[in-house]
């Protein structure tokens, strides 16, 4: 994610850190000389002038902004979804340690309170690596140990697998009397929570936006802008290049940007910073049992926050 303060004046312009023109600038420059071409030619190729009026670039070129607002909308839909369930998760992962510290009773043969926070903050970061498809080890290692590692090593969903445990343990600390009946089952709540915020990133991430639409879009905007300087030409003449490549910038800008948001879980520079939120909730928690040898808090690296 990008954070910085927003440039002014003509400082904006020449903004390229979070911009989408470094990944369209190939296809960018390649129409805008072809647009070039065309204007010296004046749309005549092997003898023929190929003349294209401006009435029909308007009907399509208006049609396609608004499938392309509504692609990005359906992509940024995603994107926000992802946003509000990775805050839900920190907002239950703090009630869920902040009611082990309060009504867990120490002592007994039940899980300690350690074990039961560091397995959430476990999770945690397990479900980063499972939408990432990155390694979890090093991250499961620092807070659960290796025994409890190699517990989870084997499994598919290894988020599940922890919450799994949580909710063993949980159960276990109401056999031994260490919790109340009653706040076992608001426990279990916080549990649910977590559950449901997993389960719905797991849903964006393997559900996306149907291809063919985004295939259909892509084609169109592409064939649009290399048609586009026929149908100009003939009224702008010089300027000819200029208008297609402030229409293709556009054009090809909103398509990019809607590829980059629509899986709101990866690495790029306007995905969600995962690794940030994960140091938060794993900050919090060990704060909540009294540790004072906390991870370095999150800062923007060139202004991306990961």
């Amino acid at each position: 994610m990008i954070v910085r303060d927003r440039p002014h004046g003509l400082a904006l312009f020449f903004v390229m850190r979070g911009s989408v023109l470094p990944s369209i600038l190939p296809a960018l420059a390649v129409n805008v000389l072809f647009a070039g071409v065309v204007t010296v030619v004046h749309g005549v190729f092997l003898d023929h002038k190929i003349q294209v009026t401006t009435a029909p670039f308007s009907l399509i070129g208006l049609a396609l902004a608004i499938f392309l607002g509504f692609r990005n909308s359906a992509a940024y839909d995603r994107y926000w979804e992802g946003r509000k369930l990775w805050g839900e998760m920190v907002h239950a992962s703090r009630s869920w340690a902040r009611g082990v510290m309060a009504y867990l009773r120490p002592g007994g043969e039940g899980p300690s309170r350690q074990a039961l926070v560091m397995t959430v903050a476990a999770m945690a970061h397990a479900l980063r690596h499972q939408l990432r498809g990155s390694d979890a080890r090093g991250d499961l290692l620092r807070c659960l140990g290796p025994e409890e590692v190699a517990r989870v090593a084997g499994r598919r969903n290894v988020p599940a697998a922890l919450l799994q445990q949580a909710g063993r343990d949980l159960g276990e600390c109401l056999r031994q009397g260490q919790l109340d009946a009653q706040m076992a089952a608001v426990m279990e709540n916080r549990l649910a929570e977590l559950t449901a915020c997993a389960a719905g990133c797991e849903r964006i991430a393997s559900t996306p936006i149907p291809f063919a639409y985004t295939l259909l879009l892509h084609r169109t905007a592409y064939i649009y802008c290399f048609l586009l300087p026929f149908g100009l030409v003939d009224t702008l003449h010089g300027l000819t290049p200029l208008v297609v490549g402030l229409v293709a910038y556009t054009f090809f800008g909103l398509d990019a940007l809607g590829d980059e948001i629509e899986d709101p879980f990866g690495t790029q520079l306007n995905h969600l910073p995962l690794d940030a939120l994960c140091t938060t909730i794993e900050t919090s928690l060990r704060e909540a049992l009294g540790e004072t040898e906390l991870p370095p808090a999150p800062q923007p690296e060139r202004y991306v926050l990961t």
